[in-house]
């Protein structure tokens, strides 16, 4: 069975593998190109899947799920460099969702 995994145990599992390089973490705007970089790639497939920009048959196809892997390693290496807690960081966020924009869409009706 898959253990799960927690924010704070996924940010400390990227920060335990970083660290046992010399050179650490990227500098904050090397970690944004290649944060980019992986955004790209991601929105390539996702294009190639459902957009009108199939990719050629010279191209290799890559997963979805691998491509927001290699972005959210990217994203944790970025917030781990900067201190910052994502788990902290998104329930801000969620809270934000909840409150200000709760009425912003049509709900749907309950069955």
């Amino acid at each position: 069975m898959k253990e799960h995994k927690n924010m704070k145990m996924l940010q400390q599992e990227v920060d335990t593998y970083i660290s046992q390089f010399k050179e650490g973490y990227f500098p904050p705007m090397e970690l944004l190109a290649r944060l980019t970089e992986e955004l790209g790639e991601l929105s390539r497939e996702v294009q190639h899947k459902y957009g009108t920009k199939k990719k050629k048959n010279t191209e290799v196809q890559k997963e979805l799920a691998d491509e927001m892997g290699d972005f959210f390693f990217v994203l944790i290496c970025l917030a781990n460099s900067e201190g910052i807690d994502l788990e902290d960081a998104l329930q801000k966020v969620l809270y934000k969702y909840n409150t200000r924009d709760k009425d912003r869409w049509t709900k749907k009706e309950d069955s």
